[in-house]
């Protein structure tokens, strides 16, 4: 999304050549290839560890962590594999959109216009606050070194990541809709009129 947003901003005239149907079915592809590569060697790699003793896993739902913790094996080679795939799956594209909103930003400073600069700013300002709150809770947890006293933590931005920013996905990008936004301030003007009225 923040490489399709450069294209808009930054090469307006060139974006429907750069960003065609064929484009977006190869990187459709090219992401769900590489998602099943790497998830068929975190099985293939699991399935050579033992599991004994307790199978019962401290989490919301069975995720790599917890579940490694209950193997007898040696995880090492498990946890290197995890976190060379989190490099790969999180950091390179934090990279990209750190890269693309780099230029995109250059490019709005230079428009002449206050409102022109805002209107442009607010088409991404939707991705900017999903994608913080995506991958800030996807690198503290899987980057970030596993210590006891962050199990908590690390349940509750687990718990970020898979629920709450899905929910707030429609939400966030759906406040750009002006009849979104006018719906909504009416809604808050009633709950606001009947409260002063209790």
């Amino acid at each position: 999304m923040s490489y399709d947003r450069y294209q808009a901003i930054c090469n307006p005239l060139r974006y429907t050549t750069v960003i065609d149907q064929r484009f977006c079915i190869k990187a459709i592809v090219l992401c769900w290839l590489v998602i099943f590569i790497m998830e068929l060697m975190t099985v293939l790699t699991m399935e050579q560890l033992d599991f004994c003793g307790p199978n019962m896993i401290d989490h919301f739902f069975c995720d790599l962590e917890p579940l490694l913790g209950l193997s007898c094996s040696d995880t090492f080679i498990m946890k290197l594999e995890t976190l060379l795939f989190v490099i790969f799956i999180a950091i390179c594209p934090v990279i990209v959109i750190i890269v693309s909103y780099m230029y995109i930003i250059f490019t709005i400073l230079k428009i002449p216009s206050v409102t022109g600069r805002q209107k442009t700013f607010s088409t991404c300002s939707a991705h900017l606050t999903v994608v913080s709150l995506y991958y800030g809770s996807l690198i503290t947890i899987y980057v970030f070194p596993r210590q006891q006293n962050m199990n908590n933590a690390k349940k509750i931005l687990s718990l970020f990541y898979n629920v709450v920013t899905p929910l707030l996905n429609p939400m966030i990008y759906s406040l750009r809709n002006k009849d979104i936004k006018q719906a909504l301030e009416r809604i808050l003007q009633q709950m606001s009129n009947k409260f002063h009225m209790c």
